[in-house]
């Protein structure tokens, strides 16, 4: 048994510009002044981890929950301006075809994570679809790619995880499991170094380099 496990923003779907705009226009909204560079390094967390840390250090007015709200409801407006990734269709039918099993495990909140899975009929390809609220803990921690794994009832090395972001990376191989970056421009300066396959499109990801990282 194997299984391939994608990360959400930026690997299935292309929303990091739409993320990073909605963010920046709420930073602006709630008195938050802070560099591009540190925004990145976000990428990957969860929302409610990114609006703890803001308020800790910025003493916002609004509670954690309210500033989450805020950005979920901006986000749900502008769902259907969000495209998949080039060629994505392409490879996941590929892999249900060579009997891979297939999760999703995204940082992101659930009610945008099942907004995504709805808007793109995604659940008939998807056997585990786990968001940010289904752990205690978010990347870098491994939590969700362990969980991911044990609800497909796949070996963790057996599994590889699909991510374009650093704290994705870092909690797959904590996971001790294999990793494929994609390297998303949307997706800000992240570090790919851990990653043990590094792609710029789904089109260069063949079965045979699969195969290889599962047999390492």
């Amino acid at each position: 048994m194997k299984a391939i496990i994608f990360d959400m923003d930026g690997v299935l779907i292309d929303s990091e510009p739409f993320h990073f705009q909605l963010e920046r226009e709420l930073f602006d909204e709630v008195g938050v002044n802070m560099s591009i560079e540190e925004h990145e390094s976000f990428v990957g967390t969860t929302d409610y981890f990114l609006w703890k840390t803001l308020k800790e250090r910025h003493n916002l007015d609004y509670n954690v929950e309210q500033l989450v709200e805020k950005k979920k409801m901006k986000l749900a407006k502008n769902i259907h301006k969000i495209p998949l990734m080039d060629n994505v269709l392409d490879f996941i039918l590929l892999l249900k075809e060579n009997g891979f099993k297939l999760a999703l495990a995204s940082s992101n909140n659930r009610f945008v994570v099942e907004s995504i899975v709805n808007h793109f009929n995604l659940d008939k390809h998807l056997e585990v679809i786990l968001s940010g609220e289904d752990v205690s803990n978010g990347k870098p921690d491994p939590e969700i790619f362990l969980t991911a794994a044990t609800k497909l009832g796949v070996p963790y090395n057996n599994c590889i995880v699909i991510e374009d972001a650093t704290n994705g990376i870092k909690a797959a191989k904590k996971a001790n499991m294999a990793c494929i970056a994609i390297k998303n421009p949307n997706s800000g300066n992240q570090d790919l170094s851990q990653a043990d396959l590094i792609i710029s499109h789904y089109k260069d990801l063949t079965l045979e380099k699969i195969e290889h990282l599962l047999n390492k």
